[in-house]
């Protein structure tokens, strides 16, 4: 898709989200829409950032950091939406504001101790594994809420929410089911104590089940830009 239909798609994107958001009595405000750009060019990028997209998020540090600096002229929030690896860390840490698949202390320690001094703290999400899927990230359930609390202990993190990237599924009550459970597990460590405003959940296929279901960022790609043009390594 060429950047002269990407205005028409945002628009028609953003009233889903805001016909799903009223949907179940929520306003088209409460609702994030990250663009997920790994993998899309740069010039692509910057006529989502003119239509009125101001945060994207990556997976492929590599790629993210060229285009984090090919668009530092524009007030763009940055995402990392990927699998954490250590050695990756301190350049994620350095550069991003939010970090969506947290799932391991000894990663969240890292980014706390590389996270500049002069950057505000680092927004996190937990992500959870809702169905044991060995393909992906994320933490069991029962994982949670020890894990929750050693993170939010780390000054140079804010503990945001909780992330999940659920099994596919075409039946919309399906998706309902698994996002679901994602929030009551939020709503679990918020009645403990927590307090998490985050739900990262959502994609091109299910995200307006998600907003029905309280995400309040949902992480849409194909969605806005079409198929990714490349595969990119990590």
């Amino acid at each position: 898709m060429g950047p002269q239909n990407l205005p028409l798609r945002i628009q028609e994107v953003r009233e889903r989200i805001a016909a799903a958001a009223a949907a179940c009595g929520r306003s088209a405000q409460s609702v994030t829409l990250l663009a997920v750009s790994k993998a899309q060019p740069v010039e692509l990028m910057a006529a989502a950032a003119a239509a009125g997209i101001s945060e994207f998020g990556e997976s492929y540090l590599a790629e993210a950091l060229e285009k984090i600096a090919a668009l530092q002229d524009r007030q763009l929030v940055w995402h990392f939406v990927g699998r954490l690896q250590a050695n990756k860390t301190r350049a994620i840490a350095e550069h991003f504001a939010w970090v969506h698949a947290l799932d391991r202390l000894k990663i969240a320690e890292r980014l706390a101790a590389q996270r500049p001094a002069g950057l505000p703290p680092l927004n996190v999400c937990l992500q959870v594994n809702l169905a044991g899927e060995d393909s992906k990230g994320g933490i069991e359930p029962a994982q949670l809420p020890p894990l929750a609390a050693a993170v939010a202990a780390l000054p140079p993190l804010k503990l945001r929410g909780l992330m999940c990237l659920p099994p596919q599924e075409s039946d919309p009550q399906r998706q309902r089911h698994w996002f679901a459970q994602l929030r009551r597990l939020q709503e679990g460590l918020n009645a403990a104590g927590a307090a998490l405003d985050t739900l990262s959940m959502g994609m091109s296929d299910d995200f307006e089940a998600a907003i029905r279901e309280g995400a309040t960022i949902v992480r849409l790609g194909t969605v806005l830009f079409g198929s990714r043009l490349r595969t990119m390594s990590p």
